[in-house]
């Protein structure tokens, strides 16, 4: 919640970002928000200098989540501190078991869209983390979160099945075609986890809105996702830590530690093949559960590893991503929530790691 005190006002100088193709010397911050025109009679007047992007977007991670479960207020507050310091300030929290609302009372903190809570299938998923229920109660835990998000439902479309001991998936086809039929009533998105292969038709048919990881792309269903519009958030951080997974489980299920250790090693060609086919990527780190916050920098990095031109790759986590969700980017009046950088993102991206500047509702936060 601001606290009364404006924020000075700032002219930013250098080279500001405002798409792929587009940028100016200049713009001004007053109120809060962005204006190209120059303010007369600003007594206070800060200058910040450097490379501008619009404030960086985490499109897959977890505020009030930790690898136990829901974490109290205090820690959700250094999570989304975390997040805001690398330049994160744009998260879509794709499910946690906290309630987060109060975040939105904090100018100082990052913008939130919210999935909601996961909704999961009976013992095949993380303990403490989703609604886990059976497919009867599908349509009506999907609606239940469509009301309590921000736009947004996050279902488990795929978990290891203990007795098959590999991925499978959760949900039968009519479940989920009528769960996000009911979503998109309400007016939500539908997302899913999936890393599996054999999850991925389904979902899709069924109108799915985006799909989580995609690790199971293959050439039979990136045609699919391309023709429906479903768009992909890789999580490639979070993707590398499949192998420690897989040997993890590999005595136990030898079969779904294999599998997990073969999406690895093509999770590179998976999304530049999603990517040369027309399909929408952004960046995403799955921050919250095992991984720290603060990462997508480095995830925007993976991307342009991947083989998505470096252009591309920014606009998953900038300029794409904030018109995907609905968000401005730097246009007359909007939210002056901006990151400056000391060089040229577009030379190297790996400078997106170690913001100059932090500038979040026109104050400067980092």
């Amino acid at each position: 919640m601001s606290d009364g005190t404006a924020a000075p006002a700032l002219h930013v100088r250098g080279r500001v970002l405002l798409g792929p193709d587009e940028a100016v010397d200049e713009l001004w911050v007053v109120g809060g928000r962005v204006t190209y025109e120059r303010p007369a009679g600003v007594r206070d007047l800060r200058t910040v200098t450097g490379w501008v992007l619009p404030g960086l977007v985490d499109a897959h991670c977890h505020v009030g989540l930790d690898t136990h479960g829901p974490v109290d207020a205090a820690t959700s507050e250094k999570q989304a501190i975390g997040d805001r310091d690398a330049g994160a300030l744009l998260l879509r929290d794709a499910g946690s078991p906290s309630d987060t609302r109060w975040v939105d009372d904090r100018d100082d903190l990052p913008k939130i869209i919210r999935a909601g809570r996961h909704i999961a299938r009976t013992r095949r998923y993380i303990r403490n983390f989703a609604h886990e229920i059976e497919p009867d109660d599908l349509v009506a835990y999907v609606a239940r979160e469509a009301v309590r998000g921000d736009g947004w439902v996050k279902i488990v479309g795929d978990w290891i099945d203990r007795d098959a001991g590999d991925l499978t998936p959760c949900w039968p086809r009519g479940a989920v075609e009528a769960a996000i039929a009911e979503a998109h009533r309400l007016g939500a998105r539908v997302t899913a986890h999936c890393f599996a292969e054999n999850s991925l038709r389904d979902l899709v048919e069924a109108g799915i809105d985006c799909v989580e990881h995609a690790t199971g792309l293959t050439e039979d269903t990136i045609p699919l996702f391309a023709e429906r519009g479903v768009a992909i958030v890789p999580t490639l951080v979070n993707i590398a830590t499949f192998p420690q997974l897989a040997a993890g489980g590999a005595a136990k299920y030898p079969r779904w530690s294999a599998h997990m250790e073969r999406l690895h090693a093509r999770r590179y060609e998976t999304v530049r093949a999603a990517y040369d086919a027309g399909i929408a990527v952004y960046a995403g780190t799955d921050a919250g559960g095992s991984l720290g916050h603060g990462l997508v920098g480095a995830e925007i990095a993976e991307l342009v590893t991947a083989g998505i031109p470096v252009l591309d790759a920014l606009s998953a986590g900038t300029w794409g991503a904030r018109r995907w969700l609905g968000r401005p980017v730097l246009e007359e009046g909007a939210p002056a929530d901006l990151v400056v950088f000391e060089e040229d993102p577009r030379a190297d991206v790996r400078v997106l790691t170690a913001p100059h500047r932090v500038v979040l509702n026109g104050a400067v936060v980092a």
